[in-house]
């Protein structure tokens, strides 16, 4: 028996799995759910929700940045009014948020 041999002889072959090597990617997993995901997606049901709430006189701004007055609502998309005679139609996604009313005349 050779020293090659003796070496392997010594290490051992297999080792138990233990529970924290079990455990660790499920911890991984169920923390990145409850961190990324689980929030994400209740941001998003809320922004459906708003979207579908939206009607003619709504005071609304944009993603982009944009503050208008909606004067008609269509199936996937919205008409604003942004100043007298500037008319825009937008799609409803780009809806941001709804203003509280007359919020616009305050900001001008």
């Amino acid at each position: 028996m050779g020293i090659i041999d003796t070496v392997f002889a010594a290490t051992p072959t297999s080792q138990e799995p233990s529970a924290i090597g079990f455990l660790l990617p499920i911890f991984i997993l169920v923390l990145m759910y409850f961190i990324l995901i689980r929030p994400q997606s209740k941001k998003l049901k809320e922004h459906k929700e708003m979207i579908t709430t939206l009607k003619i006189g709504d005071e609304v701004s944009t993603s982009g940045g944009i503050y208008g007055k909606i004067l008609k609502v269509g199936e996937s998309y919205v008409l604003l009014k942004i100043s007298d005679n500037v008319e825009f139609k937008l799609q409803k996604n780009a809806v941001g948020k709804i203003l509280p009313k007359n919020s616009l005349e305050n900001i001008k």
